[in-house]
């Protein structure tokens, strides 16, 4: 195995901005779209992954060549294409044939305001983006390219907070493309929703999805030095309010240093490994002393995808949503609808796991304690416990169809909980949207699973962009939502998938 880092920002990662025109107008407008585009790129600057400006491009060979060098670059994950005058769409046939990573086509143009005083016909020729990029829709569209579509100027907040969903979208893309996952022992027996076909799964998203025993995890676990140890145990001292019975000296303190070495295993096995997400059972142990709590949750918290029960499309969407909110406050973690309150006009979710929620949806101090998990049959386990901050989040499934992968993504929003003195875990509080009927109802109708990435740092437009990317299905409960639409959409979707996907 080889060392690979994980990604923690989008410093190495390129999008390349290029322009559409052809040779007809001659040297001098070809001279000023290239300025103008290299204004418009600019415009794009601040946004989180490099936009770097490449030549206009006037003709088809030099398209297709650019699309084969984008697909051959891993530190280019996208493109963004303007036409600022008219490019003839047959020029783009083999260059969009031929790409493979994600497209976002901008329509804007130089100017924000008209110059009608002095708009003459060499103003004209050169300022017809509003003629060149219906062209160039039409051959996406003719072509069934997956892109996004963005409408406006630069200057525009909006246009660049919606170019900037695309980029993060883009980059979870390339964080999928790349991902290899370890699974320590298989899924929890008889469960349904957490099998799947992890040989589409690497089709459709690039995920490598493989299995080793547990005893492998155990054998680094118990390579751990002392130093190693003592130096985790000193960063938990220092960053969580650590409970009496676990400090140095005290009598639960060996449960704490044994919580440790499994941080210190688990970490360097998926170094070694280059691994960027990873699943537990606790049906399956082996030599571990305790089921991984605290290691899981910590590892989650710099960036790593984690399925609990060997749930590996649950730990690709924790990955992928960690990759797409670098830089953002906030976090993703694993999550489960555990029990409702159902009092009537005011029901609440609680949300939480055996152990496993990252604290990252916090910015209070988490409580390191030692509890009985009463299943598994090991010793009892350290974990951190704390209740997600208030505020909006969301909450996205995955499930396989048979056909196709499925994403069905709640909005939600937590809400300060109510006094839970006795639950000894990470856990989260919030009410769905559009109300509680409407969303439980719509999410057993998609059978969405009931293990979910829960994200405080990404909406729901950044899902949108990824599932587009991904050609993924994705069906949205939210505000606007009620039962008997989305009904329909998950008729409407059956037909459309089935039919797009061929015979």
């Amino acid at each position: 195995m080889t060392s690979a880092p994980l990604t923690a920002s989008f410093d190495g990662y390129e999008i390349w901005f290029v322009t559409g025109s052809q040779t007809l107008y001659g040297d001098e407008t070809l001279r000023q779209v290239a300025e103008q585009s290299q204004q418009v790129a600019d415009g794009l600057g601040g946004l989180p992954v490099k936009v770097v400006w490449k030549p206009v491009l006037k003709e088809a060979d030099s398209i297709r060549r650019l699309a084969l060098e984008v697909n051959a670059r891993d530190d280019v994950i996208g493109v963004i294409a303007w036409m600022h005058t008219f490019s003839p769409a047959k020029m783009w046939i083999a260059g969009l044939d031929a790409l493979q990573k994600p497209l976002l086509h901008l329509h804007t143009q130089a100017n924000v305001e008209l110059p009608w005083a002095d708009i003459d016909f060499d103003f004209m020729n050169l300022n017809q983006a509003a003629h060149g990029d219906r062209e160039f829709g039409y051959i996406q569209t003719r072509l069934g390219v997956a892109r996004k579509t963005v409408v406006g100027h630069v200057t525009n907040p909006a246009v660049l907070g919606q170019v900037e969903d695309w980029q993060r979208a883009a980059a979870g893309w390339a964080a999928a493309r790349t991902l290899k996952l370890a699974r320590f022992g298989d899924n929890m027996r008889y469960v349904a929703v957490t099998e799947g076909d992890k040989t589409e799964a690497e089709l459709r998203f690039g995920v490598q999805v493989n299995t080793w025993g547990v005893n492998e995890l155990a054998d680094a676990v118990a390579a751990a030095t002392d130093a190693q140890v003592d130096a985790l145990v000193e960063e938990y001292v220092a960053s969580y309010d650590v409970a009496a019975e676990l400090l140095p000296g005290a009598e639960r303190h060996q449960s704490l240093r044994d919580g440790a070495a499994i941080e210190v295993g688990l970490r360097s096995f998926l170094e070694a490994g280059g691994f960027g997400a990873f699943t537990t059972s606790f049906e399956d142990l082996g030599a571990l002393k305790q089921l991984p709590g605290l290691a899981v949750q910590r590892l989650m918290a710099e960036g790593y995808g984690f399925g609990a029960e060997g749930d590996w499309k649950t730990a690709i969407l924790v990955r992928i949503a960690n990759v797409m909110g670098i830089g953002l406050p906030g976090g993703a973690s694993l999550m489960e609808d555990y029990t409702y309150d159902l009092v009537a006009g005011d029901e609440k979710i609680l949300g939480a796991h055996m152990l496993e929620v990252a604290p990252s949806l916090t910015t209070a101090k988490p409580r390191l304690e030692v509890h009985p998990l009463g299943i598994g049959g090991k010793e009892d386990p350290v974990r951190l416990v704390f209740t997600a901050d208030p505020g909006p989040a969301l909450v996205v499934a995955m499930s396989d169809m048979r056909d196709r992968f499925r994403l069905v993504a709640n909005a939600v929003q937590n809400i300060e909980a109510p006094d839970l003195p006795n639950l000894p875990v990470g856990r989260a509080v919030w009410k769905p949207a559009p109300d509680f009927a409407t969303s439980a109802a719509c999410w057993l109708a998609a059978g969405a699973a009931h293990h979910t990435v829960m994200t405080t740092a990404v909406g729901i437009e950044v899902f949108r962009d990824f599932a587009e990317i991904a050609r993924t299905e994705l069906l949205v409960i939210d505000e606007s939502t009620t039962t008997r639409d989305f009904q329909r959409e998950l008729r409407w979707n059956q037909a459309y998938y089935r039919l797009a996907g061929g015979i």
